[in-house]
């Protein structure tokens, strides 16, 4: 998965204010206790955390 089509994603299924805010601030178990940034600026692909996303929110299943 692109990063651009990760940020579509994240858009759609928050909204495109609170997408941006969502991932700075919420903290993800499945990313090992950090959010959504954190875990794209160390490195982890944008599919992996898109799962972890998936995991922990309701996300239409149109969107997985």
């Amino acid at each position: 998965m692109r990063l651009t089509e990760f940020w579509r994603r994240m858009r759609v299924h928050f909204g495109d204010a609170y997408a941006d805010s969502w991932a700075r601030d919420y903290v993800l178990a499945p990313l090992g206790g950090r959010t959504v940034v954190q875990a794209l600026a160390d490195g982890e692909s944008a599919k992996s955390v898109w799962r972890a996303v998936c995991q922990v929110e309701q996300v239409s299943a149109k969107l997985h």
